[in-house]
């Protein structure tokens, strides 16, 4: 049974309170005639209630923390604060796909010390805490996350993002590749053991903070797109390059390799 300090469960009631919402709008859109899909307008608009009806919960958790959506935002000098991607997936959202999430995580002293990612359409609930493990959130027990053990990197199933470069270096590495969408799903994904890395490049810091500190905490490894010396981990230096690849133990140096 996971253990839910205070704080994270706050952070689980504040996401759920506001993806009803967020579900509605997006049972609106399935509705909507298909030669509108994707026009953002009503999408957007949805993003923009969820990211201010958050900000208003998490002002609840940490009133003193201030919020950071998007690259434009300024990093406290105090280092804390909390990351939040409204909608990971907004291409998908918009267009009635189920593949999105939103992706909320408390930073403080600079360090990734709780996280919580959700897809209120497939109601799939992950969450970690600093040091206590990964979990997915069952209606009885919850489950523990266990990222795969999977050694050869031409059998493994890996996510990735639709920049064209990247994925030619990927391709290179396996046939089995999933380009998603939302990043902080594909991250939840791997550290449940459903794919063996995630290679992304171009992300923001609010959309991979959560994911990251699943997969760490799932046994995982993570550093950035083009690091060759991979003995240690500067996370903080991978999240906000927007880089990252993350992976087991056993794959992360033949990806590194292939990477560099």
């Amino acid at each position: 049974m996971a253990y839910l300090s205070p704080v994270l469960t706050l952070l689980i009631g504040a996401i759920k309170k506001t993806a009803g919402a967020l579900a509605r709008d997006f049972n609106e859109l399935e509705h909507l005639q298909n030669g509108v899909h994707g026009d953002s307008s009503f999408a957007l608009r949805s993003a923009e209630r969820t990211e201010r009806v958050l900000k208003e919960e998490l002002s609840k958790i940490k009133g003193g923390y201030p919020v950071v959506v998007n690259n434009n935002d300024v990093i406290p000098a105090s280092g804390n604060y909390f990351l939040l991607c409204p909608i990971d997936g907004f291409a998908n959202f918009a267009h009635a796909n189920n593949n999105f999430a939103i992706s909320v995580a408390l930073v403080e002293k600079n360090a990734v010390i709780d996280a919580v990612t959700y897809n209120p359409i497939s109601d799939e609930m992950f969450f970690a805490e600093k040091g206590c493990g990964a979990f997915k959130e069952g209606f009885r027990n919850h489950e523990r996350l266990r990222i795969a053990g999977c050694k050869h990197l031409e059998k493994s199933l890996i996510y990735c993002n639709s920049d064209i470069d990247l994925l030619q270096k990927v391709c290179q590495m396996s046939k089995n590749i999933i380009v998603s969408g939302s990043v902080s799903l594909d991250l939840a994904y791997l550290a449940a053991g459903k794919s063996d890395a995630v290679v992304s490049s171009g992300n923001t810091p609010a959309a991979l903070a959560a994911g990251i500190l699943l997969v760490k905490e799932a046994g995982g490894y993570i550093f950035g797109i083009g690091e060759t010396d991979i003995r240690s981990e500067d996370l903080n230096k991978a999240l906000f390059s927007g880089n990252i690849v993350a992976t087991n133990e056993a794959l992360r140096q033949k990806i590194a390799d292939k990477m560099a």
